[in-house]
């Protein structure tokens, strides 16, 4: 009598190592899709900015309107500290008498975006906006009126920036003296005015910085 087909299939012991391969290579193949999703979600995850990385390249907002003649505010932009000065005319004034004595009086050296290549290195000649950075080693440069008795700035100084670490001075456009590490003027980031008093840092009208 012939044997029923699959009571053949059982009893073929080639048939039952076959079953038993197969099996195998389905747990196998199962566990490491599991291992795999397991390992994908934080290397795909790892691809997403965080919200402080988001945050440390967005665009800054700033009010000038509680400066105080003279005064010097300080907002963080980039995780940089950003200056904001307002200059009485008694300070403007000092600006064109120190050509000789700076490295680079004409801002010819790109720190600064274009409509901040001027005497004052701004947008609106009473107000700086300068990265409160030292160009020489990244050090954070204090703020020196004129007549201080500091005598690392000297008898004639002017007012303006000096930094602590390497001895660098910059007068009140973030210029920077001769003589000194520094090689180049603060920077000026680009920004723009979006009311008379409301600064927007980190964007103008060609685009973000």
């Amino acid at each position: 009598m012939t044997p029923c087909p699959a009571f053949a299939a059982l009893a073929d012991p080639t048939h039952e190592h076959d079953a038993e391969r197969r099996r195998w290579v389905l747990i196998t193949a199962a566990s490491a899709g599991v291992a795999a999703a397991a390992t994908a979600v934080p290397f795909v995850s790892s691809f997403a900015p965080s919200e402080r990385a988001r945050a440390m390249g967005a665009s800054v907002e700033a009010d000038t309107a509680d400066i105080a003649p003279g005064e010097l505010k300080m907002v963080e932009w980039r995780g940089k500290p950003v200056w904001l000065m307002r200059r009485t005319p008694e300070m403007l004034a000092t600006l064109p008498t120190l050509d000789s004595q700076l490295v680079d009086p004409a801002s010819q050296v790109n720190q600064q975006p274009d409509y901040a290549r001027n005497l004052h290195r701004s947008i609106k000649p009473e107000i700086l906006v300068a990265v409160g950075i030292c160009t020489h080693l990244g050090c954070s440069p204090s703020a020196v009126s004129a007549g201080s008795n500091n005598p690392s700035v000297g008898a004639d100084w002017k007012g303006g920036f000096f930094c602590p670490c390497h001895g660098s001075t910059f007068d009140l456009a973030g210029r920077v003296y001769k003589n000194k590490p520094a090689p180049t003027n603060l920077e000026v980031p680009r920004h723009k005015y979006l009311s008379d008093s409301r600064l927007l840092i980190g964007e103008d009208d060609t685009g973000a910085a």
